[in-house]
């Protein structure tokens, strides 16, 4: 069962269970009026008031049953054939990944539609930071839709340039800028795929790069290789989580808050740091808790606890493994015997495990249902809007990066897509990454992930 569907039977109290709000089950075209990044998202979440916003789509979409809405997308696809690809991320819903060609994380579709050479037009069922790395990756005949325009992320939106810009000022004022005996400049920026384009663009002329969650130990291992120090926005937790386990102290990783001179910190700690970490995070993996890890070895003392590396430190740290989506994936993929997991991500990626291996008793740490609000925006009636309107000729909704912030973030974003994926100190490998398409239709949940480019 998805977990639109398990939302709309809680709500209705036909199931037993809690949301994390109310407002899950109604409409999502109610909200694209309403500035914020919709149901669920942390009231901490403060939208920039330049962030996009979705008009109201046709009302043939919006009362259109499931089903119609389905067959549209099916009837769409068919009609343009090669010439468009759909991606998804796992954090979507069911009712749309069931339609994707690739399902992946955001490394793995940074480069899915490489292998898609005759599309005319990616559609990114995902949010918009990576909806701007799919226009930059693309060639310039292909357009990059975004089905819903309020498909945000409250993290990327926590660092913004002018912000990154006033830091960077400061700390090559007191770093200056001339390297060492090793020709290491004295602090490389490095930004995780979660920013916008301008911050992959920033990153790119000073020398730095992007990482993922994937690849982030591998990215921190080049920068160290450049640098005496670095940057890294705009998630704190996977900075810290990353540096903590290449070996580096945590005394050494001063928290640069941007609305404070100095980020907070003295010029002594900020001369001693290693890693100075932004201060953002991940609504999603915050909510995870050392209580409900210490809940679940209660309840089945031989589970194994995966989390993300978003999480807080000390969650973790409480962990059996930490890492990427596709970790994740593997980690499930790769126990041989019937194994209970407790997993800290996304709602929709743990039930679609679930359903994916049912030799497994696998469940989501936080027993509240509360999914990715950005991500949950992406809903079926606005993909068979933009895709029955590519059939018509037309380009709703593209995400059009600017020709000099695109030079520059590909920079970046080149030097990410060389940085082979590693675990952490202490994770297992399950094995290399499958390269198959997700599949289409109600099985697709069952379709690996795949690694090529977007």
């Amino acid at each position: 069962m998805s977990i639109a569907t398990t939302i709309e039977l809680i709500s209705n109290g036909r199931a037993a269970g809690t949301t994390c709000t109310p407002d899950l089950a109604a409409p999502t075209w109610d909200f694209d009026s309403v500035p914020g990044y919709g149901p669920g998202s942390s009231m901490s979440d403060v939208i920039p008031t330049s962030a996009p916003r979705q008009g109201v789509i046709p009302d043939e979409y919006k009362n259109a049953p499931d089903d119609e809405l389905h067959e549209r997308i099916e009837r769409a696809k068919a009609t343009l054939g090669d010439r468009v690809v759909v991606l998804g991320h796992f954090y979507q819903r069911d009712e749309v990944v069931r339609h994707a060609d690739f399902l992946g994380d955001s490394f793995q579709l940074a480069n899915a539609a490489l292998t898609k050479p005759d599309a005319e037009a990616i559609v990114f069922c995902g949010v918009h930071f990576m909806a701007e790395t799919a226009d930059i990756l693309a060639r310039d005949d292909q357009r990059v839709i975004l089905p819903n325009l309020a498909a945000g992320c409250s993290m990327a939106d926590m660092a913004d340039i002018d912000s990154v810009e006033a830091a960077w000022a400061e700390l090559t004022a007191l770093y200056g800028t001339e390297p060492d005996a090793d020709g290491r400049v004295p602090v490389i920026p490095v930004t995780y795929m979660n920013s916008a384009a301008d911050l992959k663009a920033f990153c790119g002329r000073n020398g730095g790069i992007v990482c993922t969650s994937s690849n982030a130990a591998t990215v921190l291992e080049w920068a160290f290789e450049r640098g005496q120090r670095v940057l890294f926005f705009p998630d704190q937790h996977l900075g810290r989580n990353t540096a903590k386990a290449m070996g580096i102290s945590t005394d050494r990783m001063p928290l640069w808050n941007p609305r404070l001179a100095g980020g907070g910190n003295t010029a002594a700690e900020l001369l001693e740091a290693q890693v100075v970490l932004w201060h953002g995070f991940c609504s999603v993996h915050r909510r995870f808790t050392v209580d409900q890890i210490e809940q679940a070895r209660r309840e089945h003392p031989d589970v194994t606890v995966i989390v993300h590396p978003e999480c807080p430190m000390d969650v973790v740290d409480a962990a059996d493994v930490a890492g990427s989506t596709d970790l994740i994936r593997k980690t499930v993929a790769a126990a041989t015997e019937p194994t209970t997991f407790a997993i800290g991500t996304e709602i929709n990626m743990v039930n679609r495990l679930a359903a994916e291996y049912p030799q497994h008793t696998i469940s989501c740490l936080d027993p509240v249902v509360c999914p990715c609000s950005t991500m949950y925006r992406i809903h079926p009636g606005y993909l068979a809007w933009v895709l029955e309107a590519l059939v018509r000729g037309e380009v709703l909704n593209e995400i059009v990066v600017p020709a000099a912030v695109q030079v520059d973030a590909k920079v970046a974003l080149e030097r990410m897509l060389a940085a082979k994926p590693r675990p952490l100190a202490g994770q297992r490998d399950p094995g290399p990454a499958a390269t198959a398409p997700a599949a289409t239709g109600p099985a697709a949940a069952d379709a690996p992930a795949t690694t090529t480019r977007a």
